[in-house]
């Protein structure tokens, strides 16, 4: 009799290579890196190593990958990471990649809860393309709420968006709680969902970890709302679809420069996207470690020569939701 159960028996003894355990290593490796520039007011050097760190980690991957969109255009500055950058050994599925080392650096910086290092895969030419655009506007809900959000939902006024929201996931207004960076662009809006009885989560950071907890089905947070970074945008759509949740999102150019470089792009600033439009198909992975504690998953700790990270693993193709927690031993 074999030792093993029936549904690992025989040709399927030997699982199939699961590229997003691999990447879990890529997003820990950020965060072991920016967790040691935690509350020194470093933001660029925490941003670099993690990054340099992610880089190293990502390479010894067996993948020939792509990064989608960097974020040199946000924050003016080159990493290894840039868009168009090539990853991986080179040996191994051709993939698009969409990675963050920090989202959330000035969280870093100052010691603020909520950062995380993101990473998400999926096959190639799946993932949207954002180009020259730097911000999206977004709006993410949890799969109770997907089926109902409709386009509209973009140009509706907050109050009438809270109030499908509300009904769908059979609470009153005043139960919501809506995350938005503390902007001084979302001033009018944070004014309105509060006029409409709501409660606002305000962050100063981190919006692919807020995306993440308004697409957390029965998490504490019931809807992301606001314009962010597009290749934030891009990375949460991934950690949504998985989730089954929705991301409606369009460009939101915050500089006549990104306007007039979407326009030569052929972007168009009025279309609306979905997750679906965002990441195609069933082949997508996601992973987010945690660098300073938050709502979804712990921070790096320190213990002597003991480090501990959490990580979120999600995957398509099985609808599985890990949560992982790593001991790392540095002697």
């Amino acid at each position: 009799m074999s030792q093993f159960p029936p549904e690992i028996q025989g040709d399927k003894l030997t699982p199939p290579h699961h590229p997003g355990l691999g990447l879990m290593r890529v997003t820990e490796a950020a965060a072991l890196a920016a967790g040691r520039w935690m509350g020194l007011d470093a933001a660029t050097e925490a941003d670099h190593a993690a990054q340099d760190a992610m880089a190293a980690a990502i390479n010894l991957l067996p993948l020939q990958g792509k990064v989608i969109s960097g974020e040199e255009g946000r924050l003016h500055d080159h990493f290894p990471l840039d868009s168009g950058a090539s990853v991986g050994t080179g040996l191994g599925p051709v993939m698009d990649v969409e990675l963050n080392a920090i989202d959330g650096a000035g969280l870093v910086s100052e010691g603020m809860p909520g950062a995380i290092s993101v990473a998400a895969l999926s096959n190639v030419g799946t993932m949207w393309q954002p180009g020259p655009a730097i911000y999206l506007e977004k709006l993410v809900v949890d799969r109770e709420v997907a089926e109902a959000l409709g386009p509209e939902a973009m140009d509706a006024p907050p109050a009438w968006t809270l109030a499908l929201i509300a009904r769908h996931k059979g609470k009153d207004v005043r139960d919501l709680v809506v995350f938005v960076l503390k902007r001084k662009r979302h001033e009018k809006l944070i004014e309105e969902i509060r006029r409409a009885g709501a409660r606002v989560f305000l962050r100063e950071g981190g919006d692919v970890a807020g995306a993440l907890m308004a697409g957390y089905e029965g998490g504490e947070v019931d809807v992301l709302m606001g314009t962010g970074g597009a290749a934030e945008g891009l990375a949460a759509a991934c950690a949504v679809k998985v989730m089954g949740g929705q991301i409606l999102a369009r460009i939101a150019p915050q500089s006549d420069d990104e306007r007039q470089a979407c326009k030569e792009a052929g972007l168009d600033t009025k279309v609306i996207l979905t997750a679906e439009d965002m990441v195609q198909g069933e082949s997508v992975y996601f992973c987010a470690t945690g660098i300073t504690d938050s709502v979804i998953l712990d921070g790096v700790h320190y213990h002597g020569d003991l480090v501990t990270t959490n990580t979120l693993a999600l995957r398509s193709e099985t609808g599985t939701r890990r949560i992982i927690k790593t001991e790392h031993r540095l002697k």
